[in-house]
This record gives C-alpha cells, sequence and structure tokens, in this order.
C-alpha cells in the first residue's frame, strides 16, 4: 500500500490529486455544498430535467409497477418492455431503424467500437475525442489513425494514405460536442469524406442531444446531415436529466452489437425507473417546454460567454452551453476554483491528462434553468479571481 501512498502524495504536490465532492439535495442551478448555498457551474444537467417534476413522476410509477431492479442482463431475461418502448423511442427520435440502450456512455462507446471493427478495419479518430472513444479504439484491435483536431483536410489525406492498403472498414468517429472545448465536430464536411471513401461515421453527441438544433436532434440536426450518420451515439443522463446511453443506426449494426458488443452483453440492464424517466425526458425535448428550455439554455450562453469574452478570455473557440476558461497550469487553476467556492461558484478546473499539458481551464457548463443576472455576476467573479491570480 505505501507505493499507493506515496504516488498520491506525488499527486498533491503536483496539484494533480483529485477527491470527491459530496452534493447535498437535488441537481440544480443552485445546490448545498458544505453547507453553503452555491451556483452549480459544473453539472451536465443541461435542460434542467434531472429533477423535473414529469421525469419523478415516470420513474416513481414504472418502480412501483416494475420493481427497482431488472434482475438480469439483456440476454438473459433483463430485456422488459421498457426496454423495448425507449429504444423504439429513441430510434423515431433520431430517424433510424432501431437503437439499443447501453448502461453509460463508456459502456457505450467502448461497447459500440469492440463490437462493430477489428483487427484489419482502421479507425479515423479526432484528437481531442472523449476517452471512453479512445478506449474503445484500443479494446477494438482496430489500426487507429489519429487527425489533428477538426481537421478534415488532414483526414483526407490519411484516409488517402490507407486507401491502396485497405482490407476492411473504415470508421471515422467524432464528439459532436467536444466536452473540454465546447466546440462543436464539422459533421457535414465528416459525412462528405465518410461517403467520398465508403466509410462509417460514427458521432458521439451526448453533450448535443436534446440541446442542438431546431428540435434537439443534436449536432447532426444543429448541421443538417443528421441522415448522413451511420452511428449516433448520445447519453440519456446529460441534457435528457436520466441515466444511460445509446447507439441508434440500422437493424444490421444494432444486431451485430447485441451478439458482439460485450459491454451490452455482460452487464445487468438499466432498471425500469430509468427507462421510463429517459422516455419522459425524450417527450419533454419534443415538446413547447422542451423548445423553450433550449431557447433558455442559448440566451444563458450567450450572457455568460460575451462577458467572458470581453474580460479577455480564453474560451478556446466554444459555442455550446460548455464555457471553459484558460488558466494554464495545474495548481493557480484549482486555487482559483477554490477561491470561487468559497465566493459561493462551483465550477471545476481541469488538468492533464483529461487535458493537454499547459492548458488546465476552469469548465463551466450551463443551464436553462439558470438566471442571467447570477451568471453575469459569476462571469465578473471569474475574471476577478483570474485577474487577481495573475498579479
Amino acid at each position: 500500500m505505501e507505493i499507493y501512498r506515496r504516488a498520491l502524495d506525488g499527486l498533491k504536490e503536483q496539484g494533480m490529486l483529485r477527491t470527491l465532492r459530496r452534493i447535498a439535495g437535488a441537481q440544480g442551478p443552485r445546490v448545498e455544498f458544505d453547507g453553503k448555498n452555491v451556483l452549480l457551474l459544473c453539472s451536465n444537467n443541461y435542460l434542467g430535467l434531472a429533477n423535473h417534476p414529469a421525469l419523478v413522476e415516470a420513474s416513481c410509477e414504472a418502480t412501483s409497477r416494475y420493481g427497482v431492479g431488472s434482475g438480469a442482463s439483456r440476454l438473459v431475461s433483463g430485456s422488459m418492455d421498457l426496454h423495448f418502448e425507449l429504444e423504439e423511442r429513441i430510434a423515431a427520435f433520431k430517424s433510424t431503424e432501431a437503437a439499443l440502450v447501453f448502461n453509460s456512455g463508456y459502456a457505450a462507446n467502448t461497447g459500440i467500437l469492440q463490437g462493430l471493427v477489428g483487427p484489419g478495419d482502421v479507425v479515423f479518430s479526432d484528437e481531442l475525442n472523449h476517452a471512453s472513444i479512445i478506449d474503445g479504439c484500443r479494446l477494438s484491435g482496430a489500426r487507429i489513425v489519429v487527425y489533428p483536431h477538426r481537421d478534415t483536410a488532414s483526414l483526407e489525406i490519411l484516409l488517402k494514405t490507407e486507401m491502396p492498403r485497405r482490407k476492411g472498414h473504415f470508421l471515422i468517429v467524432t464528439d459532436g460536442v467536444f466536452s473540454m472545448d465546447g466546440d462543436a465536430a464539422p459533421l457535414e464536411a465528416l459525412a462528405e469524406l465518410k461517403e467520398r471513401y465508403e466509410a462509417l461515421l460514427m458521432v458521439d453527441d451526448a453533450h448535443g442531444t436534446g440541446v442542438l438544433g431546431a428540435t434537439g436532434r443534436g449536432t447532426g440536426e444543429l448541421f443538417g446531415c443528421l441522415d448522413r450518420i451511420d452511428l449516433h451515439m448520445g447519453t440519456l443522463g446529460k441534457a435528457l436529466g436520466s441515466f444511460g446511453a445509446y447507439l441508434a443506426g440500422s437493424r444490421v449494426v444494432v444486431d451485430t452489437l447485441i451478439n458482439r458488443s460485450r459491454s451490452f452483453i455482460f452487464s445487468t440492464s438499466l432498471p425500469p425507473g430509468v427507462l421510463a424517466a429517459s422516455l419522459a425526458a425524450i417527450d419533454l425535448v419534443d415538446s413547447a417546454e422542451g423548445a423553450r428550455r433550449r431557447r433558455a439554455l442559448e440566451e444563458n450562453r450567450k450572457v455568460f460567454s460575451e462577458r467572458l469574452l470581453a474580460g479577455g478570455m480564453d474560451l478556446f473557440g466554444s459555442t455550446s452551453q460548455i464555457v471553459p476558461v484558460m488558466t494554464g497550469e495545474p495548481g493557480p487553476t484549482m486555487q482559483a476554483a477554490e477561491r470561487l467556492l468559497d465566493a459561493g461558484i462551483f465550477i471545476q478546473g481541469i488538468r492533464p491528462p483529461t487535458v493537454p499539458a499547459g492548458s488546465c481551464r476552469l469548465r463551466a457548463t450551463l443551464m436553462a434553468d439558470h438566471q442571467p443576472d447570477e451568471l453575469r455576476q459569476a462571469a465578473d467573479l471569474i475574471l476577478e479571481v483570474l485577474d487577481n491570480r495573475a498579479q
């Protein structure tokens, strides 16, 4: 055990030690932390649905009717009515033939990639893709070609280079909205490349689903190419306020994953209450209330981002509800986060290995039910803390 203790001590000295934060009560725009009411700027509850009465009611009713647990994995006896209802609803939501529910975003990305590609195939992956995509690529055994962030010209050169020795599938995989920078993938250009080189296109739309596009279908809808994406991955635990993840695509792809995806095959399935809450969340996204919440979130994004940009902050080109503020090194980043928490702003500092060395940041995530005035005040306080830190 001593070797682990020394390693932890080393992380602490470098300002890299991670610890758990304890929140009391529900996930809302403000939460109770250490007995103090603070503004929550580090939750993925973008539309404010995690404690929405409609989701709570749906979850309680399903739990009362079906029980707490599903009892088994999907291929044993854990496929209940609600699993099929949710998958049908997701497929309709994404305009695909079928969908498959996974237990988390990590389980989905690792299971999709491991289940669909392998030795002899080539995966082209954006250099800033989520860790779950990176791990899924490694688990697949496919050859991995990393292309510079959002650089479709470089990606095409790499596709051309691989063509003469091609033996199997080409798969291009990208985040829809990049979780640490808040910028979006150039999906229209990626769709053109996948068609030109007969590749599959997989989009992890964890941070776009429910939020982006005229009807909340995500990044593909935003860029007008929803029907050109082969593999739609998304989560149910961010904007949709519930838990779990999904893959939406063709029937043959879903059937292949049912037979080959290890994270799907060897996991007890999601419980009924979670499934019912997810169904209620999609209904909300499709409602007038959902449209109103998306508009409020976009207004909040503008208020907060414009205030920080006017103060000279580098926001990494963010165009979404994820707003990172450049800070540089780990120590000062975490000191700034603690000062802000003392002042009533709960925002996380992000350090390597999550982001490259030298690009530490304060990562703010906004909600539809934040109040514009409190976001202006929070932005001003961030500017003040970072200005004082630099002196």
